[in-house]
């Protein structure tokens, strides 16, 4: 029966989807004899955790006495938002406490489970644990590799081709696949473009619905050529931050307030992780150019890939995916690849797999 409550608190953590910003998606259910006797979620960042609802939901509190507590994220022992959830569970008379995962934020990363035992609460970790981890993909790997997660999206041809030329915007795919994108945007705290992008596509970069904590919008612009361009999309939508990192050192220009320019001496793709992840960033949705793209290739930092091809062909000199000067010397494959027809289009989705030396 463990497998199934864990299950159960597993669709409750879904039930926050998209709510919770930088916090993780977390579902809990007391069980006594057998019965669920409570439910909670992490409904939004910053209200209650769902241990802490679980408990307040019970409709017969002496039934907490000697219950067990299913729960997919190991529960908080410090002071944040909300205080600690392992007080709570020790004053609630809970018995045992069953964890999907440990929690990898070094804020927690097993106090949690240790306090709950210190004080004779029996506690059991890993049950259903893929499917818990897969709640909070992003969040777990930020906290575990110290970086965003990165996934590269793109849309081509069926002969690989983005555009005619770099000058030139083009849609590739159908409307079905743009309505897709713009709905995987929701689930990943920012979107990155290079600066042509930016200026040949002049995108909002909003997703299909803005919500309470939509996307940051990235802009890699080292020489700035962005920064003077005041009818870009980007810098007229206010309805999400926008980030432009630059090597550009002119501070007197004058720029929205929804749009903040962070210099970087040398803007290595490193060195723009790196000030990401100080800043919170757990997930990046990089929607290219083509040499972007190639810079996150090259520098074999990214996660998955996200290629819709649309059936058709453009050849000559048109603009491939991945495109730049460097000359390359091995091949990244996918694994687990999942295909799948969008419209009139075909997405291919697949995880980084080792690189092979060519």
């Amino acid at each position: 029966m463990d497998k199934q409550f864990m299950l159960e608190a597993i669709e409750e953590a879904k039930k926050g989807y998209g709510q919770t910003y930088t916090n993780p998606l977390v579902g809990a259910v007391i069980v006594k004899d057998n019965r669920i006797i409570a439910r909670g979620s992490h409904l939004s960042f910053g209200d209650n955790h769902a241990e802490r609802n679980a408990i307040k939901n019970c409709q017969a509190p002496e039934e907490l006495i000697d219950s067990t507590l299913y729960v997919t994220l190991e529960p908080c022992s410090h002071y944040g938002k909300q205080p600690p959830c392992t007080q709570l569970i020790k004053n609630s008379g809970i018995s045992q406490v069953i964890i999907g995962q440990l929690d990898p934020n070094p804020l927690v990363a097993g106090r949690g489970k240790r306090i709950l035992e210190e004080h004779g609460i029996e506690v059991i970790v890993g049950i259903e644990e893929l499917a818990v981890r897969q709640l909070n993909k992003h969040y777990n790997f930020f906290h575990e590799q110290k970086r965003p997660y990165i996934v590269l999206k793109q849309a081509t041809t069926l002969d690989g081709r983005l555009t005619t030329s770099r000058q030139e915007r083009m849609q590739v795919t159908g409307q079905t696949v743009w309505e897709q994108v713009h709905r995987e945007r929701s689930d990943y705290q920012s979107i990155l473009i290079g600066s042509q992008t930016a200026l040949t596509d002049n995108p909002t970069l909003l997703p299909l619905k803005v919500g309470k904590y939509p996307p940051v919008r990235i802009v890699l612009d080292r020489r700035g050529r962005t920064l003077t361009q005041k009818e870009l999309a980007l810098f007229k939508s206010k309805l999400a931050p926008v980030w432009i990192y630059t090597e550009n050192t002119d501070t007197d220009i004058d720029l929205p307030d929804h749009v903040h320019v962070i210099q970087l001496i040398n803007m290595q793709l490193m060195s723009v992780l790196h000030d990401l992840a100080e800043r919170k960033i757990q997930s990046v949705y990089v929607e290219g150019g083509a040499t972007v793209h190639d810079a996150f290739l090259n520098n074999d930092c990214w996660e998955e890939s996200i290629t819709y091809i649309s059936p058709k062909l453009l050849g000559g000199k048109s603009i491939s995916s991945f495109d730049s000067e460097r000359i390359p010397t091995q091949v990244t494959r996918l694994k687990d690849v999942t295909v799948k027809q969008v419209g009139e289009d075909i997405r291919i989705q697949g995880r980084h797999d080792k690189c092979l030396q060519v």
